[in-house]
């Protein structure tokens, strides 16, 4: 395949040094049956100790070669094949960093990790034994036919039956095979996703007491690989044998045939045995071609699997640059602006999750975003750092459109704490250290006292070096949030965007980091998401979103006097409340 070609340029030469030696290793046991044919004849035969004793040295100075050619050959397809694992799956894995968000979910999670793993280790175990068996085993078999024939031409007819029979059933078996593993690889996909799926919800596993319905899902997924790989499997195990079958039924009749035209005295017993040698090494060679067509449409199906990522086309280009979005009369261009902006996950042809969405942000104000579950908040903020392209309008940063924009040039000027605390396998330090890698020790506790996580960091025997493990599994929710908050202060980004990132901590710890984000942020422009109206009611700006379109902006004090949908939000939360604390006092 036109994807894994860099690595025949890159490994194209070691390869050909595997092969050479992989050549005198077949010479060897090439010649080797035609010596003992001589030393039978000439030397045991004729009572001739002395050329026993010559091609007997002769057999073990041939054996020494090919054992040395072996030898070679079997560390350079080791040292080959493992730096081409190893760097198919990091260029895999560079390659899936560069996915946009709609290549990663055209992908399943589960089905990557397969293809990063399982694949690339059938794929790596193709190109060792491409170097070990599988070149040698046709070189032998093509080189057995001929020294065979040399021998005595009659008995090769033999061959010229035997041969292509086999040759048939490798093909029957490769064009039964492939599809067969290609549904196995499918099968082992849905398995590791059922397996990621419980692990990654076993909280909820436990909490909801559904661990049979888990085992069933599990079960169903196991059950399928096992009848797919079980298929594939009875299909492969028929051809072995029937190849067996078939290169037995040609010694039988070599024998046969040999032992009359010994008989007659036209042939003799050394051709006989000789004849038969490589008679079972063409056996061998052919059941190693088989086995080679085996392991042949395994690698082919995950190839086709790799390269599917590596042709993958989607992903974030810098476009040219687009008109800048023209600053308010008599006022200071804004940092951000959202000019008519619609999305469709799905495209052009989908149905649109923002519709029309016309804002600006200036530099050092937040903005706080509202609205209903589903109206398109955490997408709107998913545009700034491009995770997606807009599906029409644009995206402004300073006055440029962001698609002009390398993705990585503009991350480095945002910071987003995500809905969803993530946290990596370290220490509270390193997590912290994400947002900043060169930061010194007083910036993270800098940024832990604004995030007020200092609070339980120091309770903590090792404080900033407590160790996490993966995805803080040993934090509670609001301390997970309050870690990826500091995560992002100390950054110190143009842009900070709050997905919805207090919604686990308590409205003291709250108002709290509000206090020292208001100290921090002198410049920033911060953009906080909530579901909780208190979160935003202090914001410069507040931006209700009602089912992709902006149904208000403004002030608290103007959105309650004018935007229906807010009144409805404030009503939920905060109305009756009030109503509840007026009727108990009175």
């Amino acid at each position: 395949m036109g994807v894994f070609r860099p690595y025949v340029r890159k490994y194209g030469k070691l390869f050909l040094i595997a092969i050479f030696f992989l050549m005198i290793e077949s010479a060897a046991d090439l010649l080797l049956p035609t010596i003992m044919a001589r030393m039978v004849d000439d030397g045991v035969t004729g009572s001739d100790m002395h050329e026993v004793l010559r091609l007997g040295g002769l057999m073990l100075l041939v054996t020494a070669g090919g054992a040395l050619g072996a030898t070679i050959r079997n560390l350079i397809a080791s040292r080959v094949s493992q730096r081409f694992g190893a760097d198919v799956r990091s260029d895999l894995f560079r390659k899936i960093q560069t996915f946009t968000f709609e290549s990663i979910d055209k992908f399943d999670r589960p089905s990557l990790m397969t293809r990063l793993t399982n694949d690339v280790t059938q794929v790596q175990n193709f190109v060792n034994g491409l170097m070990r068996i599988f070149v040698k085993a046709p070189m032998i078999c093509i080189g057995s036919l001929i020294m065979a024939a040399n021998l005595n031409r009659h008995l090769a007819l033999v061959l010229l039956i035997v041969v292509p029979v086999v040759g048939l059933l490798i093909f029957i078996n490769m064009r039964i095979g492939f599809p067969l593993f290609a549904k196995v690889q499918g099968a082992l996909d849905r398995i590791n996703g059922a397996s990621r799926e419980y692990l990654s919800g076993v909280r909820v596993v436990k909490a909801f007491n559904r661990f049979d319905h888990e085992m069933g899902k599990f079960d169903r997924a196991n059950e399928e690989y096992r009848e797919r790989t079980t298929v594939a499997s009875r299909v492969m195990a028929v051809f072995s044998p029937g190849v067996m079958l078939t290169v037995n039924f040609g010694i039988a009749a070599i024998i046969w045939i040999g032992g009359l035209r010994v008989n007659a005295g036209s042939m003799q017993v050394g051709d006989i045995l000789a004849f038969i040698h490589y008679m079972t090494q063409i056996l061998f060679s052919l059941l190693m071609i088989s086995f080679v067509f085996n392991m042949f449409v395994r690698a082919k199906a995950s190839a086709e699997r790799i390269g599917e990522v590596f042709e993958e086309g989607r992903r974030m280009e810098r476009e040219p640059a687009r008109e800048a979005g023209a600053a308010p009369a008599g006022g200071p261009a804004p940092k951000l602006e959202f000019d008519r902006v619609s999305f469709s996950y799905e495209g052009a042809s989908g149905d649109p999750v923002l519709k029309k969405v016309s804002f600006s942000c200036l530099a050092g104000e937040t903005v706080g975003i509202i609205g209903s579950t589903g109206s398109g908040k955490s997408t709107l903020v998913s545009l700034i750092p491009r995770f997606y392209d807009v599906s029409a309008g644009a995206v402004r940063v300073d006055g440029v459109d962001v698609r002009s924009l390398e993705p990585q040039e503009l991350r480095e000027k945002i910071a987003v704490v995500p809905q969803k605390s993530i946290l990596f396998t370290g220490t509270i330090e390193s997590n912290i250290r994400w947002g900043k890698e060169d930061a010194t020790e007083e910036e993270v506790a800098q940024a832990a006292r604004m995030a007020q996580a200092e609070e339980f960091i120091s309770k903590f025997p090792e404080r900033y070096g407590t160790p996490l493990g993966q995805g803080g599994v040993n934090l509670s929710g609001g301390q997970k949030q309050r870690l990826s908050i500091a995560r992002a202060l100390i950054r110190r980004p143009d842009i900070l965007i709050l997905d919805d990132s207090t919604s686990a901590v308590d409205t003291a710890t709250e108002t709290r980091i509000k206090q020292a984000l208001k100290a921090y942020a002198q410049g920033i422009t911060c953009l906080i998401i909530a579901q909780r109206i208190t979160s935003v009611i202090d914001a410069d700006k507040i931006i209700v979103l009602d089912d992709g379109e902006i149904a208000g902006i403004g002030k608290h004090d103007e959105l309650l006097r004018m935007c229906r949908s807010y009144q409805e939000i404030f009503r939920s939360q905060i109305g009756k409340e009030v109503s509840a604390n007026v009727s108990a006092t009175s």
